[in-house]
């Protein structure tokens, strides 16, 4: 994921480079390479850039080489929570070595009056969320005509949260704006309209998402179906037991529920999702990145800038409905070359769309079953239930295989009638008999399905036992 340009190849301060190589870097990502210069030229830029990329490299550089350590705001860098507010600014203030500026974080869920208290005392880059950034400016605490320089950090995920009014807003304070930096993962229409009205003329710094650096991990695909979703975690958690995960649900309302079932089972999870306040997100992102949970279970939303060094499993519980969010999903895993495994839990109405992400990024997942029980335990932690839904048509219906041919069965009729009795159920749920050679095919509807497998291996039909499979 590093190109062959090394930081030490700019223009840079002598400063800035002492921090670079505190951080270990010598050779810059595909995004630093290509927006640093036209950043330190001055010119606007629109960056493609996903979580791990190296983004805040490739705007914090260039920033900070902008501005000196006079205690006036230079620059405001926007961010959709607190907690890559804290990410950012942590790395940026490594970035900027014995440059002296004063670089300092606005966010919600903390003391008004301290966050007031150190802006007094001076400022030369603030690094914060739009709502408390424009409360701040209306309380006087934040002079939002002073910064030329403007950042807005994971834009697509700014408009994902309702904050493009808020930014709008402090866009048009900022009267002595000279240059903008745009990153986001993704372009939503919605992002170009509302770009085109407040920059000047950027330059577009694209990667192409087939050919984006997809990280060093193993990639692995389970064929379930959702009511056996959770028995699988329950086995990858176990193999996982060492590491920390995180599992990835399409909505809250499944964050909660998993969250709720998994902790039944004994697992130390937490969630984490878009209706936690900021105050309850950063206790659990701490206890997760401290050890003390070992699983989060997050909407794609919620995920987005979790930097944790020990994740070492990512669980696709849910196949996401867009495509991009299948690489930042992975991304959580196997970070700056480190090693991970990221698999996918596939149901039936899951297929197609998995096989969607696979042929836009190429990617190589194997196909594999449940992994076997870790050595000495025997019992499941999660219980394994009867599924039929994934052998079953538009109607709830599953077709069984009976080994016993038709003149041995007798009629349609007969063999409807021996499952309606040993049933004791309604014709309704008995669908079509059909013969084969030496078999004999029935439908029955879902809810029956294992009360006939039950049936058959205890009674005879027409005199023999039959063995059954389902189709």
């Amino acid at each position: 994921m590093f190109t062959t340009t090394r930081f030490t190849d700019w223009d840079l301060p002598q400063g800035i480079l002492n921090g670079i190589e505190e951080l270990g870097w010598e050779y810059s990502t595909p995004v630093q390479k290509d927006t640093i210069p036209l950043a330190l030229s001055g010119r606007d830029v629109i960056g493609q850039a996903r979580t791990g990329s190296g983004k805040t490299g490739a705007f914090g550089i260039p920033i900070i080489s902008k501005c000196t350590a006079s205690g006036k705001l230079q620059a405001l860098i926007l961010t959709p929570t607190r907690e890559l507010a804290n990410q950012v600014a942590e790395e940026m203030k490594i970035v900027q070595g014995d440059s002296g500026l004063t670089i300092l974080t606005v966010y919600g869920g903390t003391d008004l009056e301290k966050q007031a208290r150190a802006l007094q005392d001076g400022v030369d880059i603030i690094v914060g969320t739009p709502g408390r950034v424009m409360d701040m400016s209306e309380r006087g605490h934040i002079d939002l005509s002073s910064p030329t320089l403007f950042c807005l950090d994971e834009a697509d995920r700014m408009l994902d949260m309702g904050f493009f009014p808020d930014i709008m807003w402090v866009i048009e304070k900022m009267t002595s704006r000279q240059q903008t930096l745009l990153f986001s993962a993704t372009f939503p229409q919605e992002i170009i309209d509302e770009a085109n009205e407040f920059m000047n003329e950027p330059e577009f710094v694209l990667t192409n998402v087939e050919e984006l650096d997809i990280p060093p991990i193993d990639m692995y695909m389970v064929s379930i179906g959702r009511a056996n979703k959770l028995w699988v975690a329950g086995r990858l958690l176990t193999k996982n037991e060492d590491g920390q995960t995180i599992i990835f649900c399409n909505t809250k309302r499944m964050v909660d529920l998993a969250v709720q079932r998994l902790s039944k089972y004994g697992f130390d999870v937490a969630g984490l999702h878009g209706d936690l306040n900021q105050n309850q997100r950063e206790k659990v992102l701490d206890k997760f990145k401290d050890g003390q949970f070992k699983t989060i279970v997050a909407t794609d939303v919620a995920s987005r800038g979790i930097d944790v060094d020990g994740i070492t499993m990512v669980i696709n519980y849910d196949i996401p409905d867009d495509i991009d969010s299948f690489i930042h999903r992975v991304g959580r895993t196997g970070r700056i070359g480190r090693k991970g495994e990221a698999w996918s839990l596939v149901s039936r109405d899951d297929s197609a769309q998995l096989n969607k992400i696979i042929a836009t990024y190429g990617l190589n997942i194997v196909e594999t079953e449940a992994p076997d029980l870790p050595q000495g335990m025997d019992i499941d932690p999660v219980k394994k239930q009867d599924d039929y839904g994934e052998n079953a048509n538009v109607f709830g219906f599953v077709t069984l295989s009976l080994d016993i041919p038709r003149k041995v069965a007798g009629s349609s009729r007969t063999v409807s009638n021996w499952f309606i009795k040993a049933l004791n159920c309604d014709e309704m749920a008995i669908g079509d008999v059909s013969f084969e050679e030496q078999k004999t095919f029935i439908s029955i509807h879902t809810s029956k399905i294992g009360l006939a497998i039950k049936a058959l291996e205890k009674r005879e039909m027409s005199g023999q036992i039959v063995s059954v499979s389902i189709i």
